[in-house]
């Protein structure tokens, strides 16, 4: 089922490798490395795991996710939901940090490789579709929001409680403005004035390494002086081994069964945010996505991390989007920062440690500055007030609740919103209309509102119609045929009708039924072929007959009009069509006014 033809990726690498894009991707990996430190310790922890199964999730994943998945730009490893996520299900059933609860861990993980894995052989990754770009826009502005804040609080070295949600964030941070750390401030603004300025200067030198290196220097000089007193700046601090072993989890047969309900929710849990982030990636860097192959990389990552000691990994919406702005051009940006964390880790540990968290926390806000994309949401305030709720709705909900969820919250919306519309198709009357100089027009945008043809009606209808459509519709059209001297013909110009399902199907059987008792008819021109095909399954196309199916509009005004009452025909005083003069009841000097030949 994986065919050899899903793993291009890493032959094109080899194929378009140069020494520029080479160096970019060094310098890229090397600042993923850095990223990841302070991260992957902590997102450990987060999970119930010892700090270096943090350091593990961000090596071997991350290099097969890479190579064999889509985007260029993604790094795969541990994020702070998939370890959440992972606490809460495993936690009760093993004490955390034990060994027993490491196996779950890792066998989890397997698990959910394999069912990744799954997915994207069967390509299923078309379900991503329903992904809109409001709830996108609305996701990456909260998750640039989330950044923001979360790292705010390195940036005035606050010690914030393990656990604290975004909300609770602020709250703290404005209850303890007076304990800002002005040595972490210090720091921060240095690493951010230092790579603004040289970025300014040369947008393809290292801007954010050089950044960080300066905020290390400061924070190295301001402990060094003394400058301030009692103030440290936080540091990263010890940093455990990063070479991942090799382990083969062994569960019972019962353990296995147990672990299956939590292997698929966190199989949704980490797709949601991997395919999230990298459409939000592409979106910047206008690389097309193929979530297949996506979840193909991230399940062979996850498989392979079960065995090499890592756990449910997944992109990294903190690396992936810093990769982005530091110029990484390939997947190999990922590889080398796996590589450079084991290599950093293992001969600069002591100075590794000493990098400090206010430095780190400048970069991420940085990255969330030009994640907040304000000129879009200028742009879709004008343009749909709908498509603007979706996304203040979904940005909420990725400040207020768990990723994955927000981004169900606004899938949900945009289908809701997709329904509203598609429910509501275009049902216009149309007549011909000399003073606009168009061949059929819609009644009330002719100049001197043309009037209809008392016994003939012609709509034009556009759009889906399906059963959410057919009570707004059907109400339509029961307004049309009520009353005294409603016409009782209708002919419905169906080429826009692009499906009709089953319930459409039966409300058009019951008009016709209607228009037939009431001494009318009803006609179709040129609907499409797969309309055609369920009308013929259905039995509409029988009781309906040839004789009331058109390719052209001139054949049924030819042929409709002549079925029509000619006692109303000769006091007509509308003669609408062209066809009313061939009527030999109508041949006056007065009937030919208004006329227009149809096409």
């Amino acid at each position: 089922m994986l065919r050899a033809s899903r793993f291009r990726n890493v032959p094109r690498l080899v194929r378009n490798l140069t020494w520029e894009s080479l160096r970019a991707d060094i310098l890229a990996g090397l600042l993923g490395a850095v990223l990841v430190l302070p991260q992957g310790v902590a997102f450990s922890a987060l999970a119930g795991l010892p700090p270096e199964y943090g350091i593990y999730t961000a090596v071997v994943p991350c290099i097969i996710a890479a190579l064999f998945g889509s985007s260029r730009h993604v790094m795969s490893g541990p994020t702070n939901a998939n370890s959440l996520a992972l606490f809460a299900m495993l936690s009760p059933l093993a004490a955390p940090g034990s060994s027993s609860y490491v196996t779950l861990a890792l066998s989890v993980t397997v698990a959910v490789g394999l069912m990744q894995l799954v997915i994207g052989a069967l390509r299923l990754g078309s379900l991503t579709n329903f992904i809109s770009p409001s709830v996108l826009l609305g996701f990456t502005c909260g998750a640039s929001s989330l950044i923001a804040l979360f790292a705010l609080k390195d940036f005035f070295g606050l010690a914030v409680p393990a656990g604290t949600d975004a909300f609770g964030l602020v709250s703290f941070l404005l209850r303890n403005l007076t304990s800002i750390n002005y040595a972490s401030v210090t720091v921060a603004l240095t690493t951010l004035v230092v790579t603004l300025a040289v970025r300014r200067i040369s947008s393809k030198l290292p801007f954010m390494l050089i950044g960080l290196l300066a905020g290390y220097a400061t924070a190295s000089l301001a402990e060094f002086s003394g400058w301030f007193g009692d103030q440290h700046v936080a540091v990263v601090g010890a940093i455990p081994a990063a070479i991942p072993p090799f382990s083969v989890p062994h569960l019972s047969i019962e353990a296995i069964r147990d672990l299956f309900g939590i292997s698929a929710a966190l199989t949704i849990v980490a797709l949601s945010q991997t395919i999230s982030v990298a459409k939000m990636v592409a979106a910047r860097s206008g690389q097309a996505i193929d979530a297949n192959r996506e979840f193909i990389g991230q399940g062979l990552s996850n498989v392979a991390g079960g065995f090499f000691s890592a756990y449910v990994s997944c992109g990294s919406l903190n690396r992936s989007l810093p990769n982005l702005e530091a110029g990484a051009r390939t997947p190999l940006a990922s590889v080398f920062s796996a590589v450079l964390l084991v290599t950093l880790v293992s001969f600069t540990g002591s100075q590794l440690s000493q990098i400090p968290l206010a430095a780190i926390a400048a970069m991420l806000l940085l990255v969330a500055w030009s994640l907040f994309d304000v000129a879009q949401l200028k742009t879709m305030a004008h343009a749909s007030r709908i498509e603007l709720t979706i996304v203040c709705v979904t940005y909420l909900a990725t400040i207020g609740t768990r990723l994955e969820r927000a981004i169900l919250i606004g899938v949900v919306l945009s289908i809701a919103a997709h329904m509203y519309r598609t429910s509501r198709p275009v049902l216009a009357c149309v007549v011909p209309d000399s003073s606009a100089g168009r061949r059929l027009v819609p009644v009330d945008s002719t100049k001197d509102m043309q009037s209809e043809c008392p016994q003939l009606k012609v709509i034009r209808m556009q759009g889906l119609l399906y059963f959410g459509a057919v009570q707004n519709i059907s109400g339509q059209l029961r307004g049309e045929r009520c009353g005294t001297g409603k016409p009782k013909h209708l002919l419905v110009l169906a080429r826009g009708m692009s499906f009709c399902d089953i319930a459409g199907t039966e409300m058009w059987k019951k008009e016709l039924e209607a228009r037939r008792a009431s001494g009318g008819d009803l006609y179709f021109h040129d609907p499409q072929a797969q309309v055609l095909a369920l009308w013929q399954k259905s039995g509409l196309l029988g009781e309906l007959g040839d004789a009331n199916l058109f390719a052209t509009k001139q054949a049924a005004l030819s042929d409709i009009i002549p079925r029509l009452n000619s006692t109303v025909c000769a006091s007509c005083s509308v003669r609408l069509f062209q066809e009313c003069s061939e009527l030999k009841s109508l041949a006056s000097d007065d009937c030919g006014r208004n006329r227009l030949p149809i096409p």
